[in-house]
């Protein structure tokens, strides 16, 4: 056994079954046991952005992580725009990039790179492997290090020579997580005690508070507390629809953001930060809260949020008394399908009322869309995954790796064509692997949210030289042609009818479709 395969094995041994690869010639000895290795689904993609995108969105819908492989610093460098997306998800990640073999580094040959130094602002754990025995504890390590709470990214950069060199008959060492910390009971008393106090109150959560368990038990406690629920605007992954506790998104917009905490003088945070605006603008305060709302960490990012949920739930149960009513949840209810031209709420609409059950939406239609989950709160249970770190082009990425954790499950892609530009190549990987996303391009030609920025700072509306840097047009995209091309089907609607005719047929599909809405 060379180093290469003591590396794949001890990911194996450890979880990790999936790799999201684009490698290069110091990577053939990885990728010659991968080959050796059937257990291990290896997914290609054409541009590393695909690759680290894909990694977060299997991470959000698996639970665990995936490792990326990609070839020494420039292949890894295409990767960071995603990476610092994924690195705001707190998502587990493995990112395993070649390096020349040690004898060859001196050399200084074109690709030649500080790998650690351009890997280091994305990467908790990070690791040279410096002997092919010890490469397999390397990986096991950074299996524990993705693993630790609430998720984290871990880079292994690995020698050629370390790759192709003899092991010996390592066995695979089991990685050894570190326990989820619970939050301190100080912290826990004060949260029951500030939801005992009738004043108005919203708890805003982030990781697994969201999903599953803990959200039943966020549900419980709002019930119980009249609290609000919220989640970030960088969301991470919401279960929501008929049938579950209401949770709002905390809006984008600064104004939105402060009309919609100012009824709340307290918030409870688990594992997320107070809500503040993205960016900073002319005699305006960022924050989105009022100055008298008193802010309360109930768990830190890492701590376990669950159990600090179930330990606030039992705080605010009186001894031999239930909390009281049944858990607010929201009613099953859809749009009705509107006809006529195309419009934002339109669209929304039609969303609204033919998304499947058990279906995945991914969002980053920050224009667009920004209707879109008033109209699906009703629909049938589903998750929403979201950019986390306001990196653009991030939407079909991580739509293949959401749909690679969740076979038989929908994925609803929501991007823009200017966005949608930046990691195109996840259509292609899309194909090949016949998965089972929809994508919408919502074709404005435009930088939409740069044209509402350059006003809202105060600059005036922008001139011709402005609007040349925020208009995509002349010539204008063809996603139906760019779909096709890499063996995708695709087709353009014009009018609402024409939408929800698509996107019905589209679900009824299998394998990829995309439908591009002139807007």
């Amino acid at each position: 056994m060379n180093g290469a395969e003591n590396l794949i094995r001890a990911l194996l041994a450890g979880g990790v079954d999936t790799f999201f690869a684009n490698p290069g010639t110091s990577e053939i000895h990885l990728v010659a046991a991968l080959d050796r290795i059937p257990e291990v689904r290896c997914v290609l993609g054409l541009f590393e952005g695909v690759v680290t995108g894909a990694a977060d969105g299997y991470a959000r819908m698996a639970e665990k992580p995936a490792s990326t492989l990609v070839h020494l610093g420039p292949g890894f460098a295409n990767g960071l725009a995603n990476l610092h997306n994924a690195s705001r998800a707190q998502v587990p990640i493995i990112n395993v990039i070649g390096q020349h073999a040690t004898h060859h580094l001196p050399l200084d040959t074109p690709l030649t790179s500080d790998i650690e130094a351009i890997a280091r602002p994305y990467s908790k754990w990070l690791r040279t492997s410096r002997a092919s025995t010890q490469v397999g504890r390397d990986a096991v390590e950074a299996v524990a290090a993705a693993c630790t709470a609430p998720g984290q990214i871990a880079t292994l950069i690995v020698p050629a020579d370390v790759a192709w060199s003899d092991a010996g008959s390592v066995a695979a060492l089991p990685a050894i997580v570190p326990k989820t910390p619970v939050p301190a009971a100080a912290a826990v008393e004060q949260a029951g005690a500030m939801l005992r106090s009738g004043i108005r109150t919203a708890i805003l959560m982030t990781g697994n508070a969201l999903y599953g368990k803990g959200l039943a038990v966020a549900g419980r406690i709002a019930q119980a507390a009249g609290a609000k629920l919220l989640a970030p605007y960088p969301v991470t992954r919401l279960e929501r629809g008929a049938g579950l506790p209401p949770v709002d998104r905390v809006a984008y917009v600064l104004e939105q953001g402060v009309e919609q905490f100012k009824e709340f003088r307290q918030l409870i945070l688990v594992g997320a930060r107070a809500p503040i605006a993205y960016f900073a603008y002319p005699g305006k305060d960022s924050a989105f809260t009022a100055p008298d709302c008193k802010i309360h960490m109930l768990a830190t990012p890492g701590e376990d949020y669950v159990g600090a949920l179930e330990a606030v739930e039992t705080a605010l149960s009186r001894p031999q008394t239930p909390l009281a009513g049944e858990v607010v949840v929201e009613k099953a209810a859809r749009p009705q399908l509107p006809d006529g031209n195309i419009t934002l709420p339109g669209l929304a609409a039609v969303v609204g009322a033919l998304l499947p059950e058990n279906a995945i939406v991914v969002d980053e239609s920050m224009t667009s869309g920004r209707g879109m989950m008033a109209a699906t709160k009703g629909a049938p249970p589903h998750d929403w995954l979201g950019n986390t770190g306001g990196s653009i082009g991030i939407a079909m990425p991580l739509a293949v790796g959401a749909a690679v954790a969740s076979p038989g499950r929908r994925v609803l892609c929501l991007t823009a064509d200017g966005s949608g530009m930046y990691t195109l190549q996840a259509l292609w990987t899309m194909a090949r692997e016949s998965l089972d996303v929809t994508t919408v391009v919502f074709a404005n030609r435009d930088y939409a949210v740069l044209k509402r920025e350059f006003s809202y700072l105060g600059v005036g509306n922008p001139g011709t030289r402005a609007l040349g840097m925020f208009e995509i047009g002349r010539p204008n995209l063809d996603w139906v042609h760019l779909a096709k091309g890499m063996g995708v089907p695709g087709t353009r609607v014009t009018s609402l009818a024409e939408f929800a005719k698509a996107l019905r047929e589209c679900f009824a599909s299998k394998g990829p479709t995309l439908i591009e809405v002139a807007l």
